[in-house]
């Protein structure tokens, strides 16, 4: 379940990544309704930041259920 999270985190800061390069015309086809598209920067960048706080929260997660396990009496 933790490294899910993990996994899911991520996930969403490539996607973030992706949705990103193809609107700075970096990646994708020019026909793609995301390429050179300023709000796909923006969409992007939230999906980045979104990504990395479920990254952070598994990562917390994880450290938290090792703690409790070395201290379970």
């Amino acid at each position: 379940m933790k490294i899910l999270i993990e996994i899911i985190g991520v996930a969403l800061v490539l996607a973030g990544l992706i949705f990103t390069a193809q609107s700075k015309e970096l990646l994708g086809p020019p026909n793609s309704f995301m390429y050179s598209n300023p709000s796909w920067t923006i969409n992007g960048f939230m999906i980045i930041v979104a990504g990395i706080i479920v990254l952070i929260l598994g990562i917390i997660f994880r450290i938290i259920f090792r703690y409790k396990l070395k201290h379970k009496k």
